[in-house]
């Protein structure tokens, strides 16, 4: 059964095909000219596509060290650098490029004017956090400190040293998209060092070069 609304919608159809018939090539009317209104802005904003960025954080700005395993030939301090975090999410990804962090020291200086503490005695283990989604991401060698045996690498954080490296190109590797790293911190002083507060500055950097 055809509803009331429906019929109402017809009879009005055949009304206006009658009444065109009637008056062949007359004029339509003109609607009347509004006597108020109102205008409505509709907005959009249309973000750029972005390409992702390679970026690193670090899960905080500051650590502190404590004395542990102390002996006759020095004093020894350690600690762990916070979880060192890089993260690609770029969908277009430079071929034959790879990223790494590194990470450098200044001297440690003294709150009440102590002699420096030269960053040579500050050393570090670096660390994957999960090995298990590394990829083909690793971990920077262990640097030891100067009081260390006499090694290649008893040279401590005086120059940019090796946090993480990923061994493929970036492209490749963006698909795992997150690696995090940190490093079992070490400082060794002299026995005789001043006692008092100390605080130096850890740079970490993160780059991306060519293969």
């Amino acid at each position: 059964m055809i509803s009331k609304g429906a019929a109402l919608r017809t009879a009005a159809g055949v009304l206006g095909g009658l009444m065109l018939v009637g008056v062949g090539s007359a004029a339509f009317a003109a609607y009347p000219d509004p006597t108020s209104g109102s205008d409505v802005d509709v907005n959009v904003d249309i973000a750029a596509v972005e390409n992702g960025a390679l970026s690193l954080t670090v899960a905080a700005n500051a650590t502190s060290l404590a004395e542990t395993g102390s002996n006759a030939s020095y004093r020894q301090f350690t600690g762990t650098l916070p979880n060192v975090t890089v993260t690609d999410t770029r969908t277009d990804v430079p071929a034959g490029v790879f990223w790494y962090v590194t990470g450098q020291a200044s001297s440690f200086v003294g709150a009440t004017g102590q002699p420096d503490i030269t960053a040579d005695h500050l050393g570090w283990a670096p660390a994957l956090v999960n090995p298990a989604n590394a990829d083909d991401v690793v971990e920077g060698p262990a640097v030891d400190t100067s009081l260390d045996p006499t090694t290649p690498n008893n040279v401590g954080l005086v120059g940019e040293e090796l946090l993480a490296l990923n061994l493929t190109d970036s492209q490749a590797a963006a698909t795992a998209g997150q690696w995090t790293a940190n490093a079992g911190l070490v400082l060794k002083t002299a026995v005789d060092v001043a006692p008092g507060a100390y605080t130096s500055t850890l740079t970490l950097s993160l780059f991306e070069d060519a293969l």
